[in-house]
């Protein structure tokens, strides 16, 4: 019985700092997709239980990743994704930062590549890949688009 507590004790305790990435949707958006009926009464942008994470927070329309975090443990305060991008126009990985806080179970980011960064819809990246990081750079989550590494490598 005591073997049984332990393994169901050791169990929980691995689950329970568990970050994963649960889906990832790369599409462009405009800024007519972001407005809901409150922001004609309130004048403000109402992003519901999401998080809006813009490379240029005065422009909606861009290219985001819309990113579903499952959080199994507590909430970190701390931490930020980093999201590589590689463009049709240079086999160099352009790199974006978004710092924000964790909240526990699951919850949805926006990561939008806007204003200058991403400026045509009809422009999509080769290859990308997301990492979410704690505050000392240790790999929270990662994922990544199917061509962002060579077959075999790990």
């Amino acid at each position: 019985m005591r073997f049984v507590l332990i393994l169901a004790l050791l169990t929980s305790l691995a689950r329970a700092d568990v970050i994963e990435f649960t889906r990832i949707w790369p599409a462009w958006r405009d800024t007519a997709s972001f407005v809901r009926i409150s922001e004609y009464f309130g004048g403000k942008e109402n992003s519901g239980r999401q998080t809006m994470l813009r490379t240029n927070p005065e422009s909606r329309d861009g290219y985001y990743f819309l990113t579903r975090v499952k959080n199994e443990g507590a909430p970190h305060a701390d931490v930020r994704f980093v999201l590589e991008v590689i463009t049709p126009d240079s086999p160099r990985p352009k790199v974006y930062t978004f710092p924000t806080s964790l909240p526990v179970r699951s919850h949805v980011f926006n990561l939008g590549l806007t204003g200058e960064d991403w400026t045509d819809e009809e422009i999509h990246p080769v290859a990308w890949r997301l990492r979410l990081l704690d505050a000392e750079n240790n790999v929270l989550s990662s994922s990544h688009s199917f061509l962002w590494q060579m077959p075999g490598d790990e």
